[in-house]
């Protein structure tokens, strides 16, 4: 299987570069984009109470606030002006030269201290941080090329994938594992526990796991998955007759948006699935995230208070995809991604496999609230209910499952879960 395309500022195979140097220097820059960032949001709130008389006109949000800061224009706000304007402005020209100049003595130490060294190999910690830090704002790190952007890569051990490497004994029937929003292929090693690994032992199969920038929008994960999912089968070592696909949270939407989209190009992998299961997929949304858009849209209503609104456009196009649960470009092209109206393309599930979903509530059966959901996803949306028959699974009953007591993240590690997955997957 060939490696994910690589990128300047990438390590080998795609994975964000290591080292303590090259971390230091990604850090550097993340930390004087912010810097600019919150210099051109205290502009704005200055430039608003400086006018406090004249209507405000606004223009609308920019693609990426960080980069916003150092633009002619502050969110679609006037600048300061004058001598004050002229402030500003040179603490942001100092803020870039300054980042600018440490990058560059840093540079000639990258290579020196992170290559051959322990510290310069990646560590279950250190990717669950650079995860962490991609799910929230993974979309500016790609567009600013920061080496902690992660692409898109199938991984086994914490180590990319290696199909050549497990010979003509290699099982013909693979195991996926999608990961949620800030987490990495490691987070299935949850309190000991690897879903995966232990299903692979009965299933007989190979488990593989994803490991992407949850950061950016589930259809350009999905595209990049469905691609190195027709690349793993052409490189399998021997005929790959199965695929499974367990996706958790945002991971199952990043799954049916690769099925659809590898159908829709004509891709052959699909053809291998058999079986794909969601733990707490936010089908129809995440209310967390819906509650942050309506106060986001509030906030806007005061012209005092709309610089403020630049700090929660700072949530990646990820996050902002799991307002309604988009899969496709089509879901959120053509509109701003803080629209909060539903504009998503109805997407079944896909025909000819069995499809299965786990909700869970964090509460006891019967106690307040134990049907809101896990903490974070509602029961109704991570089975797939929905009031429009159009955007609703259609799930068989006996093909769901509820458990209560169980947070969103233990999903990843309850006996009970476990238990329902083998069932389900088992012989």
């Amino acid at each position: 299987m060939s490696k994910p395309h690589d990128r300047p500022g990438t390590g080998k195979g795609g994975q964000p570069a290591g080292g303590p140097m090259a971390d230091a220097r990604a850090g550097l820059r993340l930390v004087v984009d912010g810097t600019r960032h919150i210099t051109g949001l205290v502009e704005a709130l200055h430039g608003q109470i400086q006018r406090l008389a004249p209507p405000l006109r606004w223009r609308g949000p920019p693609s990426d606030p960080l980069q916003a800061a150092s633009a002619h224009d502050t969110d679609g706000l006037p600048r300061s002006r004058g001598i004050t304007g002229l402030v500003y402005r040179s603490i942001q020209g100092s803020t870039r030269l300054i980042g600018d100049g440490l990058d560059g003595l840093l540079a000639p130490f990258d290579g020196v201290l992170g290559a051959g060294s322990a510290a310069g190999q990646a560590t279950p910690r250190r990717d669950a941080l650079v995860a962490a830090l991609n799910g929230v704002l993974g979309d500016h790190l790609l567009r600013s090329a920061n080496p902690l952007a992660i692409t898109m890569q199938l991984r086994r051990g914490g180590q990319l994938l290696d199909p050549a490497a497990l010979g003509t004994t290699a099982p013909r029937r693979v195991l996926l594992l999608v990961h949620g929003l800030c987490l990495s292929d490691l987070g299935w090693r949850r309190n000991g526990h690897d879903h995966g690994e232990l299903l692979a032992k009965s299933l007989e199969a190979a488990p593989v796991y994803a490991w992407y920038n949850s950061g950016l929008h589930v259809s350009v994960n999905g595209r990049a998955l469905a691609d190195l999912l027709e690349q793993l089968v052409r490189d399998w070592p021997v005929p790959l007759d199965e695929l499974i696909i367990i996706g958790h949270s945002m991971g199952g939407l990043v799954a049916r948006s690769a099925i659809q989209q590898a159908k829709d190009s004509g891709q052959t992998w699909p053809e291998r699935l058999r079986k794909l299961v969601f733990l707490g997929t936010p089908h129809h949304g995440a209310p967390l995230e819906r509650a942050g858009n309506w106060l986001h849209r509030v906030m806007d209503l005061s012209p005092y208070v709309a610089p403020f609104t630049r700090l929660s456009r700072l949530r990646s196009e990820g996050i902002t995809d799991l307002r309604h649960g988009n899969l496709l470009d089509a879901d959120w092209q053509g509109a701003s991604r803080f629209d909060h109206r539903d504009r998503r393309v109805p997407t079944p599930l896909p025909a000819g496999v069995d499809c299965y979903a786990i909700a869970s509530t964090a509460g006891e059966p019967g106690s307040a609230g134990s049907m809101l959901g896990d903490g974070l996803v509602t029961v109704d949306s991570a089975l797939g209910h929905h009031r429009r028959t159009a955007l609703d699974l259609g799930l068989a009953q006996d093909h769901t499952w509820v458990g209560h007591g169980i947070h969103h993240l233990d999903l990843l590690s309850d006996p009970a879960v476990y238990r329902r997955l083998l069932g389900w997957l088992g012989p």
